[in-house]
Formats: C-alpha cells, sequence, structure tokens
C-alpha cells in the first residue's frame, strides 16, 4: 500500500474531518461523514452503505441502526455538496501546488452501469468507459491537473431529457423542481464557472471529441479566457491559413488536411514515460480557423494532428488556442495531459467505491460523489507530500488503498 495511518497521517485526517466538518454543520452530518468516508477509504471490496454500515459496527447483526443512519445522510440530510466539494478543493490544491504548479483542467465524462431503470439518470446511452451504449448513468466531471498529480474537485450528474420530462420519474428520484434540461456541455460550462469564480489555478482546459467538436462550447471557453487543447473529429472543417493568417485554399476536414501536409511536417515527440519506454508518436501542427456563423472574427488557431508511424492515416486531431511561442513538443506534452481522467476514474471506481452508490435518488447520488471526492483530495494531498514528483517515474503504479 501506498499509504498508512501512522499517527502523523491520523492527525492529518482529523484535521482534515474538521475542515470538511465546518461545510456539513452539525455533529450528527460530522460523525455520519467520518464513517462513511473510513468506509471508503478501507479495504472493503463493496463500498456501498450497508458494508460500511457493517464494518463500522463489526458485526452485519448489530449494523441495522447504523445502516439506516448512514442511508439517511447520503439519502435524505440537507447538507451542501458545493461547501463540501469546495473545502476538498483547496485542500488538495494547495497541496499539489506546494510541489508543482497545476497546469490543466479536464473536462471528461464516466459511465456507471447499472441494471434496472429506476436509479436517477440511468438509460441506454453510450460511454466511454464501457466503449459501447450501456444501460447506465453518465456523470461529467472537472479535474484539476498538475504534471504528475490529478484531482477531480467536481461531478454533476447528466440527466437525459427522459427523465427531465417524465414527472412522474421526477418525483420518484426527488430531483428538484428547479432543475431544468442541460447538456454535458452546460455542465461542463457550469463547472469551470464556479472553479473560476473560487479562483482555482489554472490556465488551459482539455477535453475529448464530444466537448472540442462543440464550437459554442470553444468559444465559450475562450471569452472565459481560457486557453484550450480540445480533441476533434476528423471530418471537422476548417481553413488552412497562410504566415500572415490570411485564408489558403478551400475549407477541408481535419483528416483532409492532415493528408495533404508533406511527410517532413510529421516528426516523433515523445510526451510521458510509459511502463517499458517512453510514449511517442508522429506529429504535425498548421495553422487554421474555423467557420463560424456570421465568419467574422475568426479565431485562429492550431491544429495538431497524430499520425503514428506504420498507420495508414492520422489517428487523433486536436484543436488548441496555446501560444505560438511554445514548441510542438510542448504543446503535444498539456494536450496528451487529458488522458490522465482515465486513471482517476479508475481509482475513483476502484479503489473508492465511485460506481458502488446503490441509491436511486438525486441528492444521494450526489452526496455520495462528494464523500469520495473528499477521500480522493485527501489522498492527492498525502501522495503530494509523501511523494515528490521530481524524482518519480511516471509509470510507476501508485496504489490508494488506505488502512483504516
Amino acid at each position: 500500500m501506498a499509504y498508512e495511518l501512522c499517527r502523523d497521517a491520523q492527525d492529518r485526517l482529523r484535521r482534515y474531518f474538521d475542515t470538511i466538518g465546518e461545510a456539513l454543520g452539525s455533529e450528527s452530518c460530522r460523525g455520519s461523514f467520518a464513517m462513511y468516508a473510513l468506509g471508503l477509504l478501507s479495504e472493503s471490496e463493496r463500498k456501498s452503505i450497508e458494508p460500511i454500515a457493517a464494518r463500522a459496527i463489526g458485526s452485519a447483526r448489530h449494523a441495522s441502526a447504523e445502516h439506516q443512519r448512514l442511508h439517511h445522510f447520503i439519502a435524505n440530510m440537507k447538507w451542501s455538496d458545493r461547501a463540501v466539494r469546495d473545502a476538498a478543493a483547496t485542500y488538495a490544491t494547495t497541496a499539489m501546488q506546494k510541489m508543482e504548479p497545476i497546469v490543466a483542467w479536464i473536462i471528461d465524462d464516466t459511465g456507471f452501469l447499472k441494471q434496472g431503470k429506476h436509479s436517477v439518470g440511468v438509460q441506454r446511452q453510450y460511454t466511454g468507459s464501457a466503449g459501447k451504449t450501456a444501460n447506465c448513468q453518465v456523470g461529467v466531471s472537472l479535474t484539476v491537473a498538475t504534471r504528475t498529480m490529478q484531482v477531480p474537485i467536481d461531478f454533476e450528474l447528466f440527466l437525459p431529457k427522459s427523465w427531465m420530462e417524465d414527472a412522474s420519474r421526477r418525483q420518484e428520484a426527488k430531483i428538484p423542481e428547479e432543475l431544468t434540461f442541460k447538456t454535458k456541455i452546460d455542465l461542463a460550462l457550469e463547472m469551470i464557472e464556479r472553479a473560476a469564480l473560487r479562483r482555482i489555478a489554472g490556465k488551459v482546459v482539455l477535453a475529448d471529441s464530444f466537448y472540442g467538436h462543440s464550437g459554442p462550447f470553444r468559444d465559450a471557453i475562450h471569452l472565459m479566457g481560457f486557453d484550450y487543447g480540445m480533441a476533434i473529429f476528423a471530418s471537422d472543417r476548417m481553413w488552412r491559413l497562410r504566415t500572415d493568417e490570411r485564408r489558403k485554399g478551400e475549407l477541408l476536414s481535419a483528416k483532409q488536411i492532415a493528408l495533404s501536409l508533406p511527410k517532413k511536417k510529421y516528426r516523433v515527440c515523445a510526451w510521458r514515460d510509459g511502463t517499458n519506454a517512453k510514449l511517442s508518436s508522429r506529429f504535425a501542427i498548421c495553422r487554421v480557423k474555423v467557420p463560424r456563423d456570421p465568419d467574422t472574427h475568426l479565431r485562429a488557431e492550431w491544429l495538431l494532428i497524430e499520425w503514428p508511424k506504420g498507420k495508414p492515416e492520422p489517428t487523433h486531431f486536436a484543436l488548441t488556442t496555446l501560444p505560438r511561442r511554445m514548441s510542438k513538443k510542448q504543446i503535444v506534452r498539456l494536450v496528451k495531459e487529458r488522458y490522465k481522467t482515465e486513471r482517476v476514474y479508475e481509482e475513483l471506481k476502484g479503489e473508492l467505491g465511485l460506481d458502488h452508490f446503490e441509491g436511486r435518488g438525486f441528492r444521494g447520488w450526489h452526496h455520495h460523489v462528494s464523500v469520495v471526492l473528499c477521500c480522493y483530495a485527501y489522498l492527492v494531498a498525502e501522495r503530494a507530500q509523501a511523494c515528490p514528483p521530481a524524482p518519480r517515474r511516471e509509470s510507476e503504479a501508485r496504489p490508494l488503498l488506505l488502512a483504516a
């Protein structure tokens, strides 16, 4: 295990719980939060309410009352997810920035596979975590990353129109009356706005092609004052630019532009250490403008193209507003940071039970996720203190389990 609860760690955990407790308010909430969080931090395989209560009491036979108390804390009690998540984000990012600066914010989403149809927001929909359409919930997340560490600071549940337009389902899941339908992009923008208002460090937003394909999303990020590096589809169309940034030739797809570039434009670039060798590929970069309606004041962007050696055609495309003074290698390394969310999701689910919640309600889902985010924030802060980034190899395993 990477962490043991030595006396110093116990003191830090106690002080951290006190900080979260200030956001929770009542003593009852504080006690239930601590029990639930310690259950998530434990080595238990299943991290839903019932086994957490049984572990805390030491006997499944006598855990019924504690089970009811924890269920009420997660499913019904009115405590502020926002305040709790903000406290956790401040704790983790403060520790991270003592080691190295935050380089990017990462927007992504992940699926929570479900069997039935009653869990809030569940329906058959595509999820990248399964790589297919499945019966699941989908959560959109905002993660902040340094060169070697990352911490998710916010999560929102995507509620499809099939739920938002069904009064009986809304009532059953206790979805707030004032809540209206929001796309995943809407949810992402709201999280970014909240983090910006809280002055969380970071000036670059990264996202996959679902988000990067959206011109309005990129425009909104730009208007907020951020640079971005976002994957797009091969079919997305744009103009190449001359050196004076005037349009050059006809409107082409990203793939057509990639195929039209001379081979000498593609150079090998490594972005980080892998398991046995550095991760590298061939990249080209060129200046483009993407059409808008109306097309006045179009923004010049970089089109970053990846064409791995031995592949018959390019495989990945991204648009970025990162400054021209950055080298191609620096741009590649920064844009590739978004893949770190895959490891974050693996740790959240595999070690902290992010997808173990068995309740069906809107409040319960968000409360459970809030406690998970708090636990992860604590572990990231411990990691920052115990594992300075400079001597570590990127490929080294970093298990998250904490003996409790």
